[in-house]
């Protein structure tokens, strides 16, 4: 039996001091007082369920600590997997991205063709009427003026006429004023006497003798 202060045997046997108190006071630690110190009676007993209880206080601690290790290593695995998930995730969504922004670019770019050939189509079709108009405006702004400087002049001698009003007011056939328009209209490009004006052709008839033509 072995005697020891409070604190060594809470020491010893690995436990606080209040631990040792309350030992002694249920009666399972003897205690004596010598000279007024309190003083543990410690068996070989007591030594060897402390030691046990260290031994399994490791082992507990070991195991807690294998258990918070696996815990960890879980969670770490778990945390990996999210990562994972979420990069996967991303990956996606920034393709759908591209591929919308793509989409939405081929769609802007299919508007302003359009846009650009109906500009196109109005553009042509606007300049093709001022194109076909032009001429017959021509045609009839100088028809009207010859036929306002010239309508009190007898039909003989007037300058300029179109061969058309001729023809008609001679006694020609029909059929010799086709074939006289036909020779005029195959003259007309070399023929410095003819004056071609969009489809109609004029003659000057106090300039120009045509009866190798009639």
């Amino acid at each position: 039996m072995q005697k020891l202060s409070i604190s060594d045997a809470a020491e010893q046997l690995g436990v606080s001091r209040e631990a040792i108190h309350n030992r002694i006071r249920r009666g399972s630690l003897q205690s004596v007082v010598e000279d007024g110190i309190k003083l543990v009676m410690l068996g070989d007993d007591d030594k060897i369920q402390a030691v046990l209880r260290k031994t399994d206080s490791k082992k507990s601690l070991n195991h807690t600590d294998e258990r918070y290790y696996k815990f960890l290593e879980d969670q770490n695995i778990k945390l990996q997997q999210k990562v994972e998930t979420l990069e996967g995730e991303t990956r996606t969504l920034r393709d759908q991205k591209e591929k919308m922004l793509i989409e939405e670019r081929i769609k802007i770019e299919q508007i302003y063709k359009e846009k650009d050939e109906q500009l196109k189509s109005i553009i042509n079709a606007i300049s093709s009427k001022f194109i076909l108009s032009t001429p017959q405006n021509k045609e009839e702004l100088f028809e009207a003026e010859i036929e306002e400087n010239s309508s009190e002049e007898p039909l003989e001698n007037r300058r300029l006429m179109s061969l058309n009003k001729y023809l008609k007011s001679r006694d020609f056939s029909k059929k010799k004023i086709s074939k006289i328009k036909e020779k005029f209209k195959e003259y007309s490009k070399d023929d410095s006497r003819i004056i071609a004006i969009g489809k109609k052709l004029y003659i000057d008839l106090q300039k120009y003798d045509y009866s190798d033509l009639m």
